[in-house]
């Protein structure tokens, strides 16, 4: 794609099959596309394969995605994440702790992959924020809907899709798992058990209250989403904040000096110190630059649509490159491909040339729903890990970020961590 655009410009055209498909790396040009209220630039649809890891609120269109962003909209309410901090706090214990007890040597060192380590904290949140459970419950749902994952970027350019049977065998065993848990809270709720603020709870409370709520189907759906990208956007942003700080000890220090002076070495980090974090989130904002979770947004024409003073008929692919766009050096200097927390010193909209040009959760309407959940749940394992562990390379490390559908390490992350 990178060689698309010097090539051909920053709008150009190539073919995604049969067909035709735009790039546009100008983000003036990206937030227009993405602001549009009325349903003229749909998501792309691949439904034998986009149904297999979940068609939730972030694949509807129209008055479905009105509904279902509504009553979502309730359960990430700033005042619902703050009585999630708890959970959070647990989850990041638990690890750091296993660290130090099970993982560390005789001179309170180790080598140790933090990709599986921080995949299993992500999914032990989202276990117990979700379904108010453990991972351990959860297990089953993970890695299958990770191996869905890595099916679907496999053959999502194939015409036959070879895993489709495969898919199809966990599509049936997630839902029958999540039909299962879903089943005993809707008999525990009947009995008069409250909703236990977490996600399946509030969903189901809509469901039983009135007919404009979800149905079980919807519900399990939106469940199978929040269980993939849930984990995965926390899980990448943290792997690669790790990785980062552990190039650039000096950031990691100020961090970590930031941290202690909020929350000492032992206390555990609580709403109020966590949103006055500012090193921290200007790291956070740079990884997400660097190191976008997603690296592209994918649209299509509805009906003939006009773009940037183009006229595009019905059925064109729009693609969005937000990693070109944050790694351009028209719109974040010179120094776009470096490493600089400080550009965020001002603001997410003083950080570059363009105040909208930073699209880490996407834009407008249909932004990521839960980046609030994301950062916060970040700070908080950042923090803990911060107060009790330094950091750096391990010589096995190789850096080589792949997309499978978000940004993974392909060789793993090997850091070397010291207790402090």
């Amino acid at each position: 794609m990178h060689r698309l655009v010097l090539e051909h410009g920053r709008t150009s055209m190539s073919w995604f099959g049969p067909s035709p498909k735009v790039t546009i790396v100008d983000p003036d040009l990206a937030k227009d596309v993405l602001s549009n209220k009325f349903g003229h630039f749909e998501k792309l649809k691949v439904p034998a394969l986009s149904k297999m890891l979940g068609s939730g609120v972030a694949s509807h269109e129209g008055e479905k995605w009105v509904k279902h962003r509504r009553i979502l909209n309730h359960a990430f309410h700033l005042e619902k994440l703050k009585r999630m901090l708890p959970a959070f706090s647990t989850c990041c214990e638990e690890l750091v702790s296993r660290w130090a007890a099970e993982s560390l040597g005789s001179d309170g060192s180790c080598e140790l992959d933090v990709w599986p380590e921080l995949q299993n904290l992500t999914g032990d949140i989202i276990s117990r924020t979700v379904f108010s459970s453990s991972y351990s419950e959860g297990r089953r749902i993970f890695q299958l809907q990770v191996e869905q994952a890595s099916l679907v970027m496999t053959n999502i350019r194939k015409i036959m899709i070879p895993g489709y049977m495969k898919m199809r065998r966990n599509n049936r065993e997630v839902e029958s798992i999540l039909r299962e848990i879903i089943g005993k809270r809707i008999q525990a709720m009947e009995q008069g058990e409250g909703t236990k603020d977490d996600l399946v709870g509030l969903l189901l409370e809509t469901n039983m209250r009135d007919d404009m709520g979800m149905t079980i189907e919807d519900v399990i759906e939106e469940c199978k989403v929040f269980y993939f990208v849930g984990m995965e956007t926390t899980l990448v942003l943290l792997m690669w904040t790790m990785v980062v700080l552990s190039m650039h000890p000096e950031w990691q220090d100020r961090a970590r000096e930031e941290v202690t002076a909020l929350f000492g070495r032992d206390d555990k980090p609580e709403y109020d110190g966590l949103s006055r974090l500012k090193v921290v989130t200007m790291v956070l904002y740079e990884v997400l630059r660097l190191y976008p979770p997603a690296t592209s947004v994918v649209r299509q024409t509805y009906k003939e649509m006009e773009v940037g003073g183009v006229t595009y008929p019905a059925g064109v692919i729009l693609e969005l490159p937000v990693l070109l766009i944050h790694h351009d050096p028209d719109i974040w200097g010179g120094d776009a491909r470096e490493f600089r927390p400080d550009r965020f010193s001002e603001g997410v909209s003083r950080a570059s040339k363009d105040p909208g040009a930073f699209l880490p959760f996407g834009w407008s309407p249909r932004i990521c729903i839960g980046q609030n959940f994301a950062l916060l749940e970040a700070k908080m394992a950042l923090c803990m890990i911060l107060q009790r562990f330094e950091f750096g390379l391990a010589p096995s490390y190789a850096h080589a970020p792949h997309t499978m559908i978000t940004l993974h390490p392909m060789h793993g992350a090997q850091l070397k961590l010291r207790a402090i």
